[in-house]
């Protein structure tokens, strides 16, 4: 029985995927910036938090999950590729989660 070999004269190629690091288009405090977002920040953040979740391709149900926010606050940050780290999310999630939420909310609504 005879095989026949067919000789590879390419090698697959590497493929580079790169991407500029960006920033957060407002700052944590500027709640103020969105008045909508503030306030249904500041008195209906669980409607706010599911809002965001959907937006993100996420359940609804998730802010409702301890610890969440702070993956859904990543996912957000590498989505859009801003500069930082899972413990910066972590603090801000943890010492003001109504400012962090409406950060994101507002992140989302500037990148459409």
């Amino acid at each position: 029985m005879s095989y026949q070999t067919e000789a590879m004269t390419t090698q697959p190629q590497m493929t580079v995927t790169s991407y500029t690091v960006s920033h957060w288009s407002s700052d944590v405090c500027d709640c103020c910036d969105d008045c909508r977002i503030c306030l249904c920040g500041a008195f209906i953040p669980c409607i706010l938090g599911c809002k965001v979740a959907q937006d993100n391709g996420d359940s609804c149900c998730l802010p409702f999950l301890p610890g969440a926010m702070i993956a859904l606050r990543t996912s957000i940050r590498d989505r859009y590729h801003i500069n930082g780290s899972v413990c910066d999310d972590w603090v801000i999630m943890t010492c003001c989660p109504f400012c962090g939420l409406c950060q994101m909310a507002r992140e989302q609504k500037a990148r459409g």
